[in-house]
């Protein structure tokens, strides 16, 4: 079994209270070095890229080059998704550490956080990173996120004034009216530096309404660990609800091959949800729309992941 990536949760800490995200049920946790190392080990049996989060930011973290050094030890590639909000912790030799791929920025973490902060003193340190990343021609990638797009535009004052700093910024031409998720998720603003823009989502819950069956690319695709050890099928499972084993009592392999693991997957190829989680979340819809199975647009789905 391989997977494209697996997320291992360094912390469960964020640091913000973003409107959009779910309340976090477990207690904060950081993951220590040492368990973190050994996980590795296990990790680089299944796949070649380690996502540093799940719902925790890991520009928190002080020691982030730790990780990152231990990620590259073991010639595996990082890729870390953030608010933006601890950028300036880091030196550019960490967020350009030779284990790092790719940086996701989360721009909408910044009009759904009551801050003391402008929107300029926000967007400063994320686009001297970009700027940075040119000048010194790293081959990273960084995605700026604005997935806030719904049919009523609510956020319409938000993505005007980004995409009008954009403009300025990259000497590009930008239009709001023509962003269409179905036909094109991103727009390049420099070599490998792309905003991406799709729609808001709900995460799962059991308290969400019945969605039905389908399939979906938690454990094709990817798994996730928590900072607690808790290996879950899917990015957006924060709290374990669907806990498939715990890597400091089990090993990885025995988790990923286990009964409940193997239900999923069984059940994912058929269409069919053996999970009560998978079967109130709206997530999944994004992979059974007609076509979306081909592998182009399987391919384009994937960036959709957290």
């Amino acid at each position: 079994m391989k997977f494209y990536r697996i997320y291992i949760e360094l912390t469960n800490v964020c640091g913000l209270r973003c409107s959009f995200c779910p309340s976090k049920e477990l207690p904060n946790t950081t993951m220590d070095l040492d368990f973190f190392e050994s996980l590795v080990k296990e990790a680089k049996s299944f796949t070649k890229e380690i996502a540093c989060h799940v719902v925790g930011d890991p520009l928190t973290l002080s020691n982030l080059n730790e990780y990152l050094d231990i990620i590259h030890k073991h010639k595996l590639k990082a890729m870390l998704t953030t608010s933006g909000y601890f950028m300036r912790k880091h030196s550019y030799e960490t967020l350009f550490h030779p284990a790092v791929k790719q940086i996701n920025v989360s721009l909408n973490a910044f009009n759904k956080n009551d801050t003391s902060i402008s929107f300029e003193q926000y967007m400063k340190p994320i686009l001297k990173l970009c700027h940075e990343k040119i000048k010194q021609e790293k081959e990273i990638f960084i995605n700026l996120r604005m997935w806030n797009l719904d049919e009523i535009m609510s956020e319409e004052k938000f993505n005007a004034e980004l995409f009008s700093l954009l403009e300025k910024e990259f000497d590009v031409t930008l239009d709001l009216k023509t962003l269409d998720p179905k036909e094109k998720k991103n727009i390049r603003l420099e070599n490998k530096v792309l905003l991406h823009f799709d729609n808001y989502f709900e995460w799962p819950s059991l308290k969400n309404k019945n969605y039905g069956h389908g399939t979906c690319q938690g454990l094709s695709s990817h798994i996730g660990v928590l900072a607690n050890g808790d290996v879950i099928p899917c990015c957006l499972d924060n709290d374990a609800v669907m806990k498939l084993g715990n890597v400091k009592e089990q090993s990885l392999k025995e988790i990923v091959y286990g009964k409940r693991a193997t239900d999923m997957i069984e059940g994912f190829k058929v269409g069919q949800c053996s999970e009560e989680m998978c079967l109130k979340c709206s997530y999944k819809d994004r992979f059974n729309l007609l076509g979306n199975n081909s592998p182009s647009r399987m391919g384009q789905n994937l960036m959709l992941l957290k």
